[in-house]
């Protein structure tokens, strides 16, 4: 690793970010690996944005993009990820339920696998929307033969040259594990810690992700029935 980009959706996450930063760097720190901080704000409407410039203001490490309006987080995750200098790019929610001092633990699988994915085994939110992940993630699984607990947490690793390959949609952050194996990448899922939300109100409902998740579950599988193996046996020049 020469360089680690951490990639943060924002929308509406004013009263978190501070403490974020300061975990972040509490754990990034100490790896020999230098890191950037790549916030994007998906067009808040509260002070997350001037937070995050004032925080930029004060840590070199941060950088930020700033949407028009809000477009959603597979696209604000797609424009963190163009912009992105590192060669391994990690995601996390801001809304600090995903803890920061997991990183190092999930680093240690980084050669080894080219995706180390977060599972929240103890999941820290209510029981409806714990039912409607459990019954989203089975059905994601048996529709593309997947092995994947947890799509949904944004805990991420992932090597980035694989993931600058993968063209973004809305709503197929949630699939970047099989995507990602669409690259050729090895991809393991490891327990992380799952904490309870603070501040703030979460942007899903199960109705409306449960809607878009059956189309994109098509999609995904499309792609996975059309994508091309191409192996060369000889070539000349």
């Amino acid at each position: 690793m020469k360089l680690i980009s951490v990639i943060v959706p924002v929308y509406n996450e004013a009263e978190n970010l501070g403490q974020l930063v300061a975990e972040l760097q509490s754990s990034l720190s100490p790896l020999i690996c230098p890191h950037e901080i790549l916030f994007v704000d998906d067009g808040s409407t509260d002070e997350s944005l001037a937070i995050i410039r004032a925080l930029a203001a004060e840590h070199s490490q941060i950088q930020c993009i700033a949407f028009e309006k809000n477009t959603g987080q597979s696209a604000a995750l797609y424009a963190g990820f163009q912009q992105a200098r590192g060669d391994v790019v990690i995601t996390l929610d801001a809304d600090l339920q995903n803890d920061p001092a997991d990183i190092p633990v999930m680093l240690r699988y980084y050669g080894d696998y080219d995706m180390i994915t977060g599972w929240r085994k103890n999941r820290r939110d209510p029981l409806s929307k714990k039912i409607a992940s459990k019954v989203g993630n089975s059905f994601r699984n048996w529709m593309t033969r997947e092995t994947i607990h947890d799509t949904g947490c944004s805990l991420k690793i992932m090597r980035a040259d694989m993931l600058k390959k993968i063209k973004m949609f809305r709503g197929l952050h949630r699939f970047l594990p099989t995507l990602m194996r669409l690259e050729g990448a090895r991809v393991i899922e490891v327990p992380v810690n799952h904490r309870p939300r603070l501040h703030g109100v979460s942007k899903y409902t199960n109705w409306r992700r449960g809607i878009e998740g059956f189309q994109d579950v098509l999609a995904v599988q499309w792609m996975q029935k059309r994508n091309l193996r191409i192996k060369i046996r000889e070539s000349h020049e």
